[in-house]
């Protein structure tokens, strides 16, 4: 049988007028006053947690500002933006400090908050004064063309820095320099790491793909835990670095099937560029080969009979009008044709001038 725990109830403050008291005091006078001592002690309290909330969103909103700051000047190339930057970046890590210890005080202050009696003014609150519908906020999905100006606008600004992230190989080293630059961890940056490791891959560096393959899932990861976490991931990287240096084995083996697994997708995806360019180049060297009628010489040579692709071969035209000349009539205007509209036999060319001078005094012979 299941048993109830009142437990709960043994912290609750009773009602002022259950108390006995002595004949000779007035009582109204007494339960008065120790209710509106109460009342003020549950609104000092209450004060308490609405200035502790204040501060610290205070204390979040001077940071998101810093961070943007950060932000536009991650790209600084002159000596005073780089310092402008480090004192942004100091600032920023100071006021991360403060935000903790602000979390930390509201934390303790919920605790103190959980442990506070129950009295007649709490346990008599209005728990449906009001009616509340759960309306889904409208998330505005940018098109393709926005995510492509958005991706074109990040890579131009921090090109620099993404590929010094994707040559990182220590995850200490990883992680110090996303603290530096949190504006890095995104999708632009995991979408450029990937192209990247394709060109890489075209390019036969594979030992370089594999570098930047590592740092490409180890982005991924991150914004897959921020996805789980429904955070920002720039507040959260910190995390899987720890998680994955604790050495936790199911979630290392985890990274490494998805990082080999991503390899292989990056060796395919770079075969099928490289046999695309192949197949553009060998169009364009085709179309730069198109005779007059507009067909390939070097399909019109592999379908002509032997003896004529050895007439061609040794550039021999008595030979070609001997081989011509056995042939089936149409059969052979059917090749000549072709190697015409080839550009491998030229009509009116020199040789054929100088073949009809040789055959001129021959036929002039002939006439006497």
């Amino acid at each position: 049988m299941t048993t109830i725990d009142y437990s709960v109830w043994d912290h609750i403050e009773v009602s002022d007028d259950e108390d006995d008291t002595h004949p000779n005091i007035d009582t109204p006078s007494l339960f008065r006053w120790r209710h509106q001592a109460r009342v003020e002690r549950m609104e000092s309290f209450q004060k308490k947690g609405e200035e502790l909330e204040k501060n610290l969103s205070e204390s979040r909103r001077k940071l998101a500002e810093v961070q943007r700051k950060v932000q536009e000047l991650a790209g600084a190339s002159t000596e005073e933006s780089r310092q402008e930057l480090d004192k942004a970046q100091a600032q920023e890590r100071q006021l991360r400090r403060e935000e903790r210890s602000w979390e930390k005080k509201m934390d303790e202050y919920r605790r103190e908050e959980k442990k506070q009696p129950w009295n007649v003014d709490t346990l008599s609150k209005d728990g449906f004064s009001k009616s509340v519908v759960n309306v889904k906020p409208e998330v505005k999905v940018d098109t393709e063309e926005e995510k492509e100006l958005k991706h074109k606008t990040f890579v131009e600004k921090y090109e620099k820095q993404i590929k010094h992230f994707g040559m990182l190989r220590r995850w200490d080293d990883s992680q110090k320099y996303l603290s530096d630059y949190p504006h890095l961890v995104c999708e632009e940056t995991a979408n450029y790491l990937v192209i990247m490791c394709i060109d890489l891959e075209v390019e036969e560096k594979h030992a370089l793909m594999e570098q930047v393959a590592h740092q490409t899932i180890v982005m991924q990861f991150i914004l897959e835990l921020a996805k789980s976490l429904k955070v920002d991931p720039r507040g959260c990287f910190r995390q899987f670095f720890t998680k994955i240096k604790m050495a936790d084995q199911q979630y290392q083996d985890a990274f490494n099937d998805e990082l080999e697994s991503f390899k292989e997708r990056v060796r395919g995806r770079a075969k099928i560029r490289i046999e695309k360019a192949m197949k553009e180049y060998e169009e364009e060297e085709k179309q730069k080969r198109l005779g007059p009628g507009g067909l390939d010489p070097v399909e019109v040579y592999d379908s002509l009979p032997l003896e004529m692709q050895k007439c061609f071969d040794e550039k021999d035209i008595q030979m070609l009008q001997d081989a011509i000349s056995k042939m089936d009539p149409t059969e052979a205007k059917y090749h000549m044709k072709r190697c015409i509209d080839s550009g491998l036999w030229v009509p009116n060319s020199q040789t054929d001038e100088e073949v009809e001078k040789e055959e001129e005094p021959q036929k002039e012979q002939r006439d006497e």
